[in-house]
């Protein structure tokens, strides 16, 4: 099986590195950086240096793996041009805007919306890891309007990568993923915006910052062409989630004002219940 992967940086290139040596199948890789496909080969991420005609032509599954604008371009125009046999999958972190692009489309039960829930802050064919997916969760939404064995396989697929797949729509994805991981995003982004603004003296920032900064501004070095795309696609849910944000902000800082040490304690307190969340522990409502 030939699998074409539109878009070799961190995800569709760790994609890319746990297919490569997979029994039977070819890994097809395009890029419109040809640094990211010189790279792409010589980590042998993938076999061979394709044009996406090529890639919308020859491979039997096509996964797209760019910035979710620019899939909300080409989806259409890639399934355009395929057979009633070929897969196509993508893997944006938004799934709203992408999936009313191509709810008309004769060809749209062969595309899977997908979105495996990993990552990490760098970005490039360089930032591959083998194993980035396994233990991970996949998210697939509309499953009801993609072919059966269109689904069946992209679950093949994740499955071959380690993941554990559920079923969202694609309304209700966007409206969670800006509460659990797009809000932190822009958290990260405006946390190492205030750092820099008021110390101006890089190097105590290098000296003085412990796990505590380095943790949670980590995010902060994520790529802002991948990250601009996704909050604007999903401006909606995350204008909700920053207003929240932003009044909890602000709560906190009216009592540090007032030296209220027993209300922000409690609030602290409060906060500490993600804790159980995170374990596991879910309390029923």
């Amino acid at each position: 099986m030939q699998i074409g992967i539109i878009g070799i940086g961190l995800i569709g290139g760790s994609i890319a590195k746990d297919l490569y040596n997979q029994i039977g199948i070819e890994v097809i890789g395009y890029d419109t950086s040809p640094s990211h496909c010189e790279t792409a080969l010589h980590l042998q991420l993938v076999h061979r240096i394709e044009s996406i005609e090529y890639i919308t032509e020859k491979c039997e599954t096509i996964i797209i793996a760019v910035p979710v604008d620019i899939i909300a371009n080409i989806l259409p125009l890639i399934l355009d041009k395929i057979s009633d046999k070929q897969l196509v999958l993508d893997v944006g972190s938004t799934k709203q805007k992408i999936c009313a692009k191509v709810k008309a489309h004769p060809r749209r039960n062969r595309y899977v919306a997908a979105h495996p829930l990993a990552g990490t802050e760098f970005s490039g064919p360089e930032a591959a890891i083998s194993g980035l997916f396994r233990n991970k969760k996949n998210i697939i939404c509309e499953r009801a309007l993609s072919a059966k064995d269109a689904v069946d396989l992209s679950l093949k697929i994740f499955q071959s990568l380690g993941m554990h797949t559920y079923f969202l729509g694609p309304q209700e994805h966007d409206k969670h993923l800006a509460y659990v991981s797009h809000l932190s995003h822009v958290s990260s982004f405006m946390l190492g915006l205030t750092v820099l603004d008021l110390e101006k003296d890089e190097k105590q920032i290098f000296n003085l910052a412990s796990t505590g900064l380095t943790s949670t501004v980590r995010l902060a070095k994520s790529s802002p062409k991948t990250w601009s795309a996704i909050f604007e696609n999903n401006s909606e849910y995350v204008e909700e989630a920053l207003e929240n944000y932003i009044s909890h902000l602000e709560n906190f800082l009216q009592l540090l004002k007032q030296k209220d040490t027993k209300a922000s304690y409690q609030l602290m307190e409060e906060a500490n219940d993600i804790k159980r969340v995170l374990n596991g522990i879910v309390a029923e409502k």
